[in-house]
């Protein structure tokens, strides 16, 4: 344990301070959105508006919440959007078949952490590289939803739970932030507070000192993988009472938003270094963009074009940060 923690903690010190000039960074580019949105469009601040933010950002701050973890340890998970759609068809149709709705989150919750354990079987058995493993993933799955349905399965129980799980509220807060909230509170206390964080973290800054330390880093990865598919199991059956529906096209492009508000935020696609404080200022830049899109009256097709820019420069910026971790 002595040699992981050494040839872990100056890189994460360095690592730590960096995050947090970021953190800052991002702070002042989310007021300075907030602001710059509601001079143009006063109605930004409306209650209906903040809380359709609100539940943009749930979603994908709950896949975000697993993708840090899993990115921290050097992996990634680029099926995640493909799973989002298939977990909604097949929860919905568990849902119609048993009109349940604990038997339909099982399915999909099984499935999608199902679809989590095979990419990281992939990754450590195989020793197949995350980003071509989970394209091939996120391919099969594009096709097998296909096969599983030609048409978005629609929601023929109409049960008063199903319908709360997405546009419900508790008190004046939305049922995704709830669910959210929890999500990011689990995964922040255990990378931040717990010893299986600080192994995450060292497995992505230093692997082969983590397998000397007598720790296996291959049931790490897979753990996180497993918990990325969890979190999507969660976010796609919130997206399907959304819709009232599962709809087979309804996860593209969400892997990017996902990756973008994660590297965004501050986290290295090297591993070893990440907040998910960072992932969340993340996740409420790009939405609060996609919603300035909206009520600005722009051209739609910006909100796929914001994600895309923003991974190229997160990156170039992570770049430099660890050329600084060097120096």
């Amino acid at each position: 344990m002595s040699e992981l923690t050494h040839a872990s903690a100056p890189r994460r010190f360095i690592g730590g301070q960096l995050l947090g000039s970021s953190q800052l960074v991002l702070g002042v580019i989310l007021a300075v959105l907030c602001i710059a949105i509601s001079i143009a469009a006063p109605q930004f601040y409306s209650e209906a508006n903040i809380i359709a933010i609100l539940r943009q950002c749930a979603l994908v701050l709950i896949v975000a919440s697993g993708m840090t973890m899993l990115i921290i340890t050097a992996e990634v998970d680029l099926s995640v959007g493909a799973s989002l759609a298939f977990v909604g068809c097949i929860g919905m149709a568990v849902l119609n078949s048993t009109h349940s709705l604990a038997l339909g989150m099982l399915a999909a919750l099984a499935f999608a952490g199902g679809v989590g354990l095979f990419n990281g079987l992939v990754v450590t058995r195989l020793r197949v590289n995350s980003l071509i493993a989970t394209i091939g993933t996120m391919m099969m799955l594009q096709g097998g939803v296909y096969l599983f349905t030609r048409e978005a399965v629609q929601n023929h129980n109409q049960l008063t739970s199903f319908t709360d799980l997405g546009a419900g509220y508790v008190g004046a807060v939305p049922v995704p932030v709830i669910l959210a909230a929890l999500i990011f509170t689990v995964a922040y206390v255990t990378l931040r507070f717990t010893t299986l964080g600080r192994y995450l973290y060292a497995v992505g800054a230093n692997e082969k000192a983590v397998r000397l330390s007598g720790v296996r880093s291959e049931r790490l990865k897979l753990f996180a993988f497993i918990l990325t598919g969890l979190c999507v199991g969660v976010a796609g059956m919130i997206l399907s009472s959304l819709m009232n529906a599962g709809q087979p096209t309804a996860g593209r492009g969400f892997e990017l938003t996902v990756i973008a508000a994660v590297i965004l935020g501050g986290t290295s696609l090297l591993g070893g270094r990440g907040s998910l404080f960072g992932t969340l200022l993340g996740v409420l830049v790009l939405k609060v963009i996609d919603n300035g899109i909206i009520i600005l009256g722009w051209n739609q097709d910006l909100q796929m074009v914001v994600p895309g820019v923003v991974i190229i420069l997160a990156t170039y910026l992570d770049i430099i940060r660890n050329r600084a971790n060097v120096r």
